[in-house]
């Protein structure tokens, strides 16, 4: 029961927010390095090629952030 304990639960969503938040911050990032609008391409456009590259690009990312968190 080591994990219930106040100071390791709140360490737990200081750290997942804090990962979100870089998550988020890594994808605007990018979203404006790229010469079109993502979010535009993937819903509007229902480009599905682009949407497997940026999901691949966000596991990515989201691998990394967890690596360096832990």
């Amino acid at each position: 029961m080591e994990w219930l304990k106040n100071g390791a639960l709140f360490g737990s969503i200081i750290y997942a927010l804090l990962g979100v938040l870089i998550f988020g911050l890594c994808f605007m990032l990018i979203d404006k390095l790229t010469p079109y609008h993502l979010w535009h391409e993937i819903i509007e456009k229902q480009n599905r090629a682009l949407a497997l590259v940026v999901a691949a690009m966000s596991l990515g990312i989201c691998i990394i952030i967890a690596a360096a968190i832990h």
